[in-house]
């Protein structure tokens, strides 16, 4: 039996059947079938991957230093449309504002150091109101108390009226690390027994710069409250708009931060205007404050005991600012070593303490 030639057209096909070669038949009817079975499966297979729904994208990407950051999947509402719906009676301050994610590109001045695309501040040039002094539990060094001793960073309750005058530096960060979508910050581990594999997702080496901050603003949030005070570290502008309506049990509230409404926000003399003091909250209010991190970390604590107050500046040099002060009636629980005492050179418990608060910290309170 000879050589069987491939099969392609009827003529072939006959001759061959007449020819006896019925095996090579058999072969090729064997192979066609084949071949038909397999298309068969083939369209099955496409028409079954075009009806099931596609596998959903990633909600959110994180481009690398340098890059944007962008939520790719949006959720069914806007973190400012969650913030309206909960909170209708006031705007979302700016200093929140500012910290949503927006697809436009991070600015990265000198001053900053970047980590996974995400920006972590460096202190400011200057003196300036900084967040240690907002730790009360903080114990302040000589070379601070010295290095701020011609700004007013507190200054008693009495001080507050009509005509006072205080050095302040009012600059704030020209930007901000941004909040996760709350889908994406609840699902990312935030605690310093996850900090390796915290420090793995964001890419950060252990020993290095920017892991001795991430350690520092865990431990920061872990740290036990004092008597009557309640503390939560947000990671989403949802999260902040849940805990300030639990902790002040209203969602009829106010949210402000220091704004300075003309000129530039340098260190200078400002003195209070003569109907610049407005009371914001008696008790029943919270404060928020940035953390450093490597995306936007506030954090905000109830205080029962301190008085919030929106307080009209003009500084020397023609800059106007609206800003937010907090007084605390009772400081008994402080740290005897904080710079306020020191500063103010008074005993912890004897008199109310008061501060401003930088543009980039929030007072949420229960609305008149």
């Amino acid at each position: 039996m000879g050589q069987v030639a491939p099969i392609n057209s009827m003529e072939t096909h006959l001759r061959r059947y007449h020819s006896g070669d019925r095996p090579a038949i058999l072969r090729s009817n064997l192979c066609d079938s084949m071949a038909r079975y397999i298309l068969v499966l083939l369209f099955l297979c496409a028409v079954i991957a075009e009806a099931a729904p596609p596998p959903p994208p990633p909600r959110f990407r994180i481009i690398p230093r340098g890059g944007t950051a962008q939520e790719v999947a949006g959720s069914s509402i806007t973190p400012e449309a969650y913030w309206h719906q909960a909170l209708p009676s006031t705007d979302i301050p700016i200093a929140f504002r500012s910290s949503l994610l927006t697809d436009s590109k991070l600015a990265t001045p000198a001053w900053w150091r970047g980590i996974y695309g995400f920006i972590i501040p460096s202190p400011i040039g200057g003196v300036n109101v900084t967040l240690p002094n907002f730790n009360y539990q903080y114990a302040a060094t000589q070379t601070q108390v010295r290095a701020n001793a011609n700004s007013t960073i507190f200054f008693r309750q009495t001080d507050l009226v009509a005509g006072s005058k205080m050095r302040v530096n009012f600059a704030a960060p020209a930007s901000a690390a941004k909040f996760l979508p709350r889908s994406v910050a609840d699902s990312v581990p935030f605690s310093s027994a996850k900090l390796p594999e915290i420090l793995s997702l964001l890419s950060v080496k252990p020993r290095s710069a920017e892991a001795d901050i991430v350690r520092k603003t865990l431990k920061r949030c872990e740290e036990t409250p004092l008597a009557g005070e309640t503390r939560f570290c947000a990671t989403s502008l949802e999260s902040v708009v849940d805990f300030s309506t639990v902790s002040l049990g209203s969602r009829d509230l106010a949210a402000v931060s220091t704004v300075v409404t003309s000129g530039k926000p340098s260190k200078q003399v400002y003195t209070i205007e003569p109907s610049g003091v407005k009371k914001l909250a008696d008790g029943g209010a919270l404060a928020c404050h940035p953390e450093k991190y490597a995306y936007a970390v506030f954090y905000c604590h109830t205080a029962p005991s301190t008085k919030a107050y929106t307080v009209s500046l003009a500084g020397a040099e023609g800059t106007k600012v609206e800003a937010v002060v907090a007084c605390h009636t009772d400081t008994s629980k402080w740290n005897p070593k904080h710079i306020a005492f020191q500063m103010l050179k008074v005993k912890p418990g004897t008199v109310p303490v008061c501060h401003f608060l930088p543009p980039d910290h929030v007072v949420i309170a229960r609305s008149h």
